[in-house]
Protein backbone atom coordinates (compact mmCIF):
# COMPACT_ATOMS: atom_id res chain seq x y z
CA UNK A 1 0.00 0.00 0.00
CA UNK A 2 2.41 2.29 -1.13
CA UNK A 3 0.98 6.24 -1.26
CA UNK A 4 1.66 8.48 -4.48
CA UNK A 5 2.57 12.29 -3.80
CA UNK A 6 -0.27 13.75 -5.05
CA UNK A 7 -0.16 17.39 -4.32
CA UNK A 8 1.65 20.07 -2.70
CA UNK A 9 -0.33 22.66 -0.58
CA UNK A 10 -0.32 26.19 0.27
CA UNK A 11 -2.30 27.68 2.90
CA UNK A 12 -2.98 31.15 1.81
CA UNK A 13 -5.15 34.24 2.43
CA UNK A 14 -6.16 34.77 -1.10
CA UNK A 15 -6.32 31.12 -2.34
CA UNK A 16 -6.40 32.45 -6.08
CA UNK A 17 -4.55 35.20 -6.31
CA UNK A 18 -1.90 33.03 -5.10
CA UNK A 19 -3.00 30.36 -7.87
CA UNK A 20 -2.53 32.82 -10.21
CA UNK A 21 0.92 33.99 -9.11
CA UNK A 22 2.07 30.52 -9.41
CA UNK A 23 -0.20 29.67 -12.75
CA UNK A 24 1.85 32.45 -14.76
CA UNK A 25 4.95 31.58 -12.97
CA UNK A 26 5.26 27.42 -13.83
CA UNK A 27 2.66 27.77 -17.08
CA UNK A 28 0.41 25.56 -15.29
CA UNK A 29 -3.41 25.60 -15.93
CA UNK A 30 -6.09 25.73 -13.21
CA UNK A 31 -8.37 22.76 -12.17
CA UNK A 32 -11.36 23.04 -9.60
CA UNK A 33 -10.61 21.16 -6.15
CA UNK A 34 -13.43 20.49 -3.46
CA UNK A 35 -11.50 22.83 -1.58
CA UNK A 36 -9.64 25.48 -2.76
CA UNK A 37 -8.24 25.84 -5.83
CA UNK A 38 -5.92 23.70 -7.80
CA UNK A 39 -2.76 23.91 -10.32
CA UNK A 40 -2.54 20.73 -12.53
CA UNK A 41 1.29 19.85 -14.15
CA UNK A 42 1.88 20.25 -17.90
CA UNK A 43 5.64 18.15 -17.45
CA UNK A 44 6.70 15.39 -15.43
CA UNK A 45 6.44 16.91 -12.24
CA UNK A 46 4.14 14.12 -11.18
CA UNK A 47 1.96 15.94 -8.53
CA UNK A 48 -0.39 18.79 -8.46
CA UNK A 49 -0.10 22.25 -6.42
CA UNK A 50 -3.04 23.04 -4.55
CA UNK A 51 -4.12 26.33 -2.54
CA UNK A 52 -6.36 25.98 0.37
CA UNK A 53 -7.98 28.87 2.31
CA UNK A 54 -6.35 29.55 5.85
CA UNK A 55 -6.14 33.19 7.75
CA UNK A 56 -3.06 32.03 10.20
CA UNK A 57 -0.25 34.36 9.54
CA UNK A 58 3.20 33.28 8.18
CA UNK A 59 5.65 34.12 11.06
CA UNK A 60 8.43 31.70 10.07
CA UNK A 61 10.40 30.92 7.01
CA UNK A 62 8.52 27.70 5.76
CA UNK A 63 9.58 24.66 5.94
CA UNK A 64 9.56 23.41 2.37
CA UNK A 65 9.98 25.74 -0.29
CA UNK A 66 10.56 25.80 -4.12
CA UNK A 67 13.94 25.37 -5.99
CA UNK A 68 13.15 26.70 -9.59
CA UNK A 69 16.12 25.94 -12.30
CA UNK A 70 17.59 27.66 -14.69
CA UNK A 71 19.06 26.94 -18.28
CA UNK A 72 21.49 30.14 -18.82
CA UNK A 73 22.11 33.50 -16.79
CA UNK A 74 19.41 35.06 -19.22
CA UNK A 75 16.88 32.59 -18.49
CA UNK A 76 17.36 32.90 -14.86
CA UNK A 77 17.27 36.59 -14.91
CA UNK A 78 13.72 36.59 -17.19
CA UNK A 79 12.49 33.88 -14.73
CA UNK A 80 13.49 36.02 -11.68
CA UNK A 81 11.63 39.29 -13.93
CA UNK A 82 8.99 37.43 -14.22
CA UNK A 83 8.37 36.36 -10.81
CA UNK A 84 8.86 40.39 -9.82
CA UNK A 85 6.35 41.32 -12.69
CA UNK A 86 3.71 38.96 -10.81
CA UNK A 87 3.76 39.72 -7.70
CA UNK A 88 6.88 38.12 -6.20
CA UNK A 89 9.99 40.27 -4.19
CA UNK A 90 13.35 39.22 -3.04
CA UNK A 91 14.72 38.60 -0.49
CA UNK A 92 17.81 38.93 2.09
CA UNK A 93 18.17 35.93 4.11
CA UNK A 94 21.55 36.24 4.69
CA UNK A 95 22.17 34.60 1.34
CA UNK A 96 25.65 37.46 0.38
CA UNK A 97 26.12 38.88 -2.68
CA UNK A 98 28.23 36.44 -3.99
CA UNK A 99 24.96 33.88 -3.62
CA UNK A 100 24.59 32.39 -7.74
CA UNK A 101 20.55 31.62 -6.98
CA UNK A 102 18.05 34.65 -6.34
CA UNK A 103 15.87 34.13 -3.29
CA UNK A 104 12.37 35.68 -3.81
CA UNK A 105 9.06 35.35 -2.01
CA UNK A 106 5.88 35.03 -3.38
CA UNK A 107 3.08 37.17 -2.54
CA UNK A 108 2.06 35.57 0.54
CA UNK A 109 5.62 35.20 1.46
CA UNK A 110 6.26 31.79 0.48
CA UNK A 111 10.14 31.78 -0.13
CA UNK A 112 11.52 30.21 -3.20
CA UNK A 113 14.93 30.48 -5.44
CA UNK A 114 15.56 30.68 -8.53
CA UNK A 115 18.80 28.46 -8.91
CA UNK A 116 21.78 29.06 -11.30
CA UNK A 117 22.28 27.32 -14.66
CA UNK A 118 24.51 24.71 -14.39
CA UNK A 119 23.77 23.50 -11.05
CA UNK A 120 24.92 19.39 -11.12
CA UNK A 121 22.68 18.80 -8.35
CA UNK A 122 19.56 19.49 -10.38
CA UNK A 123 20.83 18.53 -13.76
CA UNK A 124 18.41 16.09 -15.02
CA UNK A 125 14.91 17.92 -13.35
CA UNK A 126 12.64 20.33 -14.96
CA UNK A 127 11.48 23.69 -13.45
CA UNK A 128 10.71 22.80 -10.07
CA UNK A 129 14.28 21.30 -9.24
CA UNK A 130 13.33 20.78 -6.02
CA UNK A 131 11.11 20.57 -2.96
CA UNK A 132 13.99 21.70 -0.60
CA UNK A 133 12.87 21.08 2.95
CA UNK A 134 14.11 21.74 6.27
CA UNK A 135 14.52 18.46 8.34
CA UNK A 136 16.69 15.36 9.78
CA UNK A 137 18.39 12.33 8.17
CA UNK A 138 15.66 10.24 9.99
CA UNK A 139 12.62 11.86 8.38
CA UNK A 140 14.70 11.98 4.48
CA UNK A 141 14.82 7.96 5.23
CA UNK A 142 11.36 7.99 5.98
CA UNK A 143 10.12 9.50 2.93
CA UNK A 144 12.34 7.14 0.86
CA UNK A 145 10.55 3.99 2.35
CA UNK A 146 6.92 5.67 2.74
CA UNK A 147 6.93 6.96 -0.82
CA UNK A 148 9.34 3.95 -2.13
CA UNK A 149 12.04 7.14 -3.78
CA UNK A 150 15.36 6.01 -3.61
CA UNK A 151 17.88 7.82 -2.14
CA UNK A 152 19.68 10.11 -4.40
CA UNK A 153 21.27 12.07 -1.64
CA UNK A 154 23.01 10.53 1.72
CA UNK A 155 25.84 12.63 2.92
CA UNK A 156 26.63 14.56 6.14
CA UNK A 157 23.64 14.37 7.22
CA UNK A 158 21.92 15.53 3.93
CA UNK A 159 19.07 13.51 2.32
CA UNK A 160 16.97 13.40 -0.83
CA UNK A 161 14.68 11.33 -3.26
CA UNK A 162 13.61 11.23 -6.22
CA UNK A 163 10.56 9.55 -8.01
CA UNK A 164 11.80 6.61 -10.30
CA UNK A 165 9.23 8.11 -12.87
CA UNK A 166 11.78 11.37 -12.24
CA UNK A 167 10.51 14.90 -11.62
CA UNK A 168 11.34 17.19 -9.13
CA UNK A 169 13.73 15.99 -5.69
CA UNK A 170 12.86 16.20 -2.24
CA UNK A 171 15.84 17.39 -0.34
CA UNK A 172 16.30 17.72 3.58
CA UNK A 173 19.10 19.95 4.87
CA UNK A 174 20.17 18.12 7.76
CA UNK A 175 21.25 19.39 11.08
CA UNK A 176 20.29 22.31 12.52
CA UNK A 177 16.51 22.06 12.11
CA UNK A 178 14.73 24.68 12.81
CA UNK A 179 12.18 24.82 15.58
CA UNK A 180 8.68 24.31 14.94
CA UNK A 181 6.27 26.65 16.46
CA UNK A 182 3.07 25.87 14.79
CA UNK A 183 1.24 24.59 12.02
CA UNK A 184 3.70 24.66 8.43
CA UNK A 185 2.00 26.76 5.98
CA UNK A 186 3.38 24.07 3.82
CA UNK A 187 2.45 20.54 3.72
CA UNK A 188 1.60 17.37 0.92
CA UNK A 189 -1.06 15.14 0.44
CA UNK A 190 -0.52 11.51 -0.20
CA UNK A 191 -3.15 9.93 -2.17
CA UNK A 192 -3.67 5.52 -2.22
CA UNK A 193 -2.56 3.69 -5.09
CA UNK A 194 -5.57 2.95 -7.34
CA UNK A 195 -7.46 0.27 -5.86
CA UNK A 196 -5.86 0.90 -2.85
CA UNK A 197 -7.28 1.46 1.35
CA UNK A 198 -6.96 4.82 2.70
CA UNK A 199 -6.60 2.80 6.09
CA UNK A 200 -4.05 0.11 5.08
CA UNK A 201 -1.88 3.10 3.88
CA UNK A 202 -1.95 5.08 7.04
CA UNK A 203 -1.25 2.02 9.17
CA UNK A 204 1.65 1.29 6.99
CA UNK A 205 2.95 4.96 7.60
CA UNK A 206 2.74 4.31 11.42
CA UNK A 207 4.63 1.41 11.24
CA UNK A 208 7.63 3.41 9.34
CA UNK A 209 7.60 6.17 12.14
CA UNK A 210 4.40 8.82 11.19
CA UNK A 211 1.56 9.67 13.90
CA UNK A 212 -1.74 10.51 13.43
CA UNK A 213 -2.69 13.76 14.70
CA UNK A 214 -5.32 15.93 15.59
CA UNK A 215 -5.56 19.38 14.23
CA UNK A 216 -9.43 20.04 14.77
CA UNK A 217 -9.99 18.67 11.43
CA UNK A 218 -13.52 17.36 13.10
CA UNK A 219 -14.97 15.11 10.54
CA UNK A 220 -13.15 14.83 7.38
CA UNK A 221 -12.33 12.40 4.79
CA UNK A 222 -8.58 12.69 4.77
CA UNK A 223 -6.01 11.22 7.60
CA UNK A 224 -4.09 14.09 9.40
CA UNK A 225 -0.68 12.65 10.37
CA UNK A 226 2.73 13.68 11.05
CA UNK A 227 6.15 12.57 9.86
CA UNK A 228 9.09 11.78 12.42
CA UNK A 229 10.26 15.11 12.37
CA UNK A 230 6.90 16.23 13.44
CA UNK A 231 5.76 17.94 9.63
CA UNK A 232 1.98 17.75 8.99
CA UNK A 233 0.71 15.81 6.12
CA UNK A 234 -2.60 14.36 4.92
CA UNK A 235 -3.76 10.84 3.42
CA UNK A 236 -6.71 11.17 1.11
CA UNK A 237 -9.36 8.91 1.19
CA UNK A 238 -9.38 6.04 -1.67
CA UNK A 239 -10.93 7.51 -5.52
Amino acid sequence: MTPQLHAVCFDAHDPWALARFWAGMLGWEPADDPDGIALLPNDDTGFRIRFLPSQEPKVVPNQMHFDLTSTSLDDQAEKVERALRLGARRLDIGQGPDAEHVVLADPEGNEFDVIEPGNSFLAECGFIGALSSDGTQEVGYFWSEALEWPLVWDQDQETAIRSPLGGPKITWGGPPVNPKPGKNRLHVDLAPPAGGDQEAVVERLVTLGASRIDLGQGDVSWVVMADPDGNEFCVLAAR
